[in-house]
């Protein structure tokens, strides 16, 4: 099973004063989820939670909770559940309603200044607690899906994305299941980094494949070649190692190849730490616009290694800044890496199929990939958001000066091919184009006239 909570419901586990009911119902919101707090849940059903352990004792307790356990994981519609600090004595029961479950770990000091003089049953007494703690913190480990000490964290959690500095070397460890498997890399990260990377999946590597680097990749006889290439059963994993071009198209050969088979993505770049490694949009190019084939297929987990990205160019890094102050302006707020993917991952686990709000993440990239068409591809997609981002600002009524750290410039390309690529956009509807914009309370999207949309294409090209 992949690790991630698309159509799963999320159990959060962890010792008392972890935090589990205040990031619960926190996460629940980000995600649009309905939210159940075990312990508060049984006290409306049963009365005070103190007076249940004085009355009928523990075992009886955990009987109740186990029963409202099974029963919110047996509702359709997927859920964030904060279950109680002894979820360790249920813990068959979480595995077998198929939760997400995530590990809300805590130190025993915070957890005891949390909870200290409070009318919980289990923390009367210091000593015991923390003695109950040390018994307790392998159980947790033992049911957990994954571990998280923020909100940000379980968010990424969530949607099955593990942060974590130097997480290349344990790539063996963390891509899912125990069968062969297919790394794909483009020649120069694969000169970077694949090493690395076949040292720690072993011996588990069936095959290795290097696709031409950046946009290049993105061309139907690239997945052609990969399909031909490739000798997984579907107990194989893909791994995609590389930038947004390599996790796009491996991804996307991974969607069609023996009709899906799971894959891991592993992005080196800003831009796929923030964006294009998240949220399982694969595709290719064609001649007539960006990623107009493609498909939905979310990686079974996302390994972010933000230590990879001290490798890359200034070139580089400035295509991915594009991506980042994306995410800033759409969220109203800065945020670093872990901060905007995680803001990406909370959006499109709302809206897997980009049919909501995962819509905002287009923020100015209408423009960008209509730029990216006419340029024949050789426009750096970084570049491209940057100036989409001055349009949508516009439209806004933003002050484009916002942008001035990404410094964009107008582009030469032929006018006319700009406005076919957009006109043959995804985001078209009749006669209007529908844009990401910025509104009062945060991004809309809003369809706008045709000659407004052009004439502000226009200003993007001299």
């Amino acid at each position: 099973m992949a690790l991630n909570a698309l159509g799963r419901h999320i159990a959060l586990v962890g010792y008392m004063g972890a935090g589990k009911t205040t990031l619960g119902a926190q996460l629940a919101a980000r995600l649009d989820r309905p939210f159940y707090d075990v312990d508060r849940e049984v006290e409306e059903a049963h009365g005070a939670i103190w007076d249940l352990f004085a009355e009928r004792g523990e075992e009886a307790f955990r009987a109740i909770e186990a029963d409202f356990v099974r029963d919110v994981c047996h509702r359709t519609s997927p859920a964030v559940v904060a279950v109680g600090g002894g979820a360790v004595e249920t813990r068959g029961l979480l595995r077998e309603t198929g939760a997400l479950c995530v590990f809300l770990d805590v130190d025993v000091d915070t957890a005891w200044q949390r909870v200290q003089g409070s009318p919980r049953p289990l923390a009367a007494e210091e000593t015991e607690f923390r003695n109950r703690f040390e018994r307790r913190a392998p159980l947790y480990r033992e049911v957990a899906d994954a571990v998280a000490h923020d909100l940000d964290g379980v968010t990424l959690a969530a949607a099955g994305i593990h942060h974590e500095l130097g997480a290349l070397d344990r790539l063996g460890e963390l891509v899912p299941g125990d069968g062969p498997l297919a790394l794909v890399a483009d020649s120069t990260v694969m000169g970077i980094h694949g090493p690395r990377a076949q040292e720690a999946l072993g011996d588990r590597i069936e095959s290795i494949h290097e696709l031409p680097p950046g946009e290049e990749a993105k061309q139907l006889r690239v997945v052609e070649h990969l399909w031909s290439e490739l000798t997984l059963d579907r107990g194989g994993t893909l791994v995609a190692l590389g930038g947004g071009s390599v996790t796009d198209t491996a991804g996307f050969a991974a969607a069609t190849y023996l009709r899906g088979v799971p894959w891991v993505a592993v992005p080196t770049t800003l831009v796929g730490q923030v964006d294009a490694g998240i949220g399982g949009k694969t595709g290719i190019d064609v001649p007539q616009g960006k990623n107009l084939a493609g498909a939905f297929h979310w990686p079974s987990r996302v390994v972010i290694d933000e230590a990879l990205l001290e490798t890359l160019s200034e070139r580089e890094r400035r295509q991915g800044l594009a991506e980042l102050v994306k995410t800033r302006l759409l969220a109203g707020t800065d945020l670093d890496v872990r901060a905007a993917a995680a803001y990406k991952a909370a959006l499109c686990l709302r809206d897997p199929h980009d049919r909501g709000v995962r819509q905002w993440l287009n923020l100015g990239h209408t423009f960008a990939h209509a730029l990216e068409a006419a340029a024949g591809f050789d426009l750096p997609h970084g570049d491209a958001v940057a100036l989409g981002l001055v349009a949508a600002l516009r439209l806004s009524g933003r002050d484009p000066s916002l942008l001035d750290e990404l410094d964009p410039q107008p582009v030469a390309v032929d006018r006319d091919r700009a406005w076919e690529a957009l006109l043959r956009d995804k985001k078209r509807t009749g006669g209007a184009i529908n844009l990401v914009l910025l509104g009062d309370d945060g991004p809309v999207v809003e369809p706008r006239p045709s000659d407004v949309v052009r004439a502000a294409l226009d200003t993007l090209i001299r």
